[in-house]
């Protein structure tokens, strides 16, 4: 029992089919990925932490992505990058770790729907109802619907009271599919529990973003304001896009982890949805808006003058 049980401590993860070829060029451009949307969300959060002109409610939703997506990328990629250059025989890693990176990457998963839908409905609040903006999204309200990601710690708590048959992760990195998959009892609550809140999280945000942008629409059609018809289509085209890519790669993960042929597709997909919205939010929902781009310009200048 006590060698069943070290051997099950210990797991081994699948990680990325490449070739011993291939190895090298992957790892360096998944490096330079990582280097470039560390920098990118770090800067980002100093600007947003070291401006009082920035500390509004929409400002802390934006300080949220880059904390989000710091947390999202770090969790995955620099095991991931580790694992590319080692053996397939040798990709180890302990249960409890797995499970501290599982829960970690849901938090992340789960922060990036309902933030980005927080602030889909603080755009329309800020451009539909501005007169009513400071009332509305309050940061206390931002803090409270934010804190709901938490009931990721059910699922894997979940998760945590199987016993364990298995000690292969048939995925890149850990997540909690994955590991209830090590289990040989009846995983039928996990698995309910786990599609009931997915489609909980999917709904309330995918409907949410339509609703909103939706609004934006109508907005758009009615007003003869062509301000406010620039403002509304760049703020609508530049959102709806990152949220696609986002949407489309979890829902692709979700979806697949049923059908083992497409695993894949599944692997591709999980790494995508890692490392591209945490690059490009800082870039679409930060440096577009105009109080974080004018602060970053000064804070850049002021930095380069510093330096000499």
């Amino acid at each position: 029992m006590d060698n069943l049980t070290f051997t099950n401590s210990i797991l081994l993860v699948e990680g990325l089919k490449v070739t011993p070829q291939s190895s090298y060029p992957i790892f360096i451009l998944l490096l330079l990925v990582y280097i470039f949307t560390m920098g990118c969300n770090i800067t980002l959060i100093i600007l947003i932490s070291t401006e009082n002109n920035l500390h509004h409610p929409m400002h802390f939703l934006f300080c949220n992505l880059p904390v989000n997506g710091i947390l999202g990328t770090s969790v995955m990629l620099p095991r991931l990058l580790q694992d590319i250059l080692r053996e397939a025989s040798e990709r180890y890693i302990t249960y409890v770790e797995c499970v501290v990176q599982a829960y970690f990457g849901h938090i992340f998963a789960a922060a990036c729907h309902y933030v980005l839908k927080i602030m889909a409905f603080d755009r329309y609040v800020a451009i539909c109802n501005p007169l009513q903006y400071m009332t509305i999204m309050t940061n206390k309200m931002v803090i409270k619907l934010s804190a709901s990601v938490f009931m990721v710690s059910i699922m894997l708590g979940l998760t945590i009271r199987l016993s364990r048959c298995r000690s292969k992760i048939e995925n890149p990195f850990c997540d909690n599919t994955s590991l209830f998959k090590l289990s040989c009892e009846n995983v039928v609550i996990n698995n309910v529990f786990g599609i009931i809140y997915t489609v909980i999280v999917f709904t309330f945000s995918l409907g949410s973003v339509f609703i909103t942008y939706t609004k934006f629409a109508s907005v758009c059609i009615t007003s003869k304001n062509k301000a406010l018809n620039t403002k509304a289509i760049k703020t609508c085209s530049t959102h709806i896009a990152v949220y696609i890519i986002m949407f489309v790669s979890c829902a692709t993960v979700v979806f697949l982890h049923r059908f083992p042929e497409y695993s894949d597709i599944r692997k591709l997909a999980s790494i995508m949805f890692h490392i591209v919205p945490p690059g490009l939010n800082p870039l679409v929902y930060g440096l577009q808006t105009k109080e974080i781009r004018q602060k970053f310009v000064k804070f850049w200048y002021r930095n380069k003058v510093n330096l000499k």
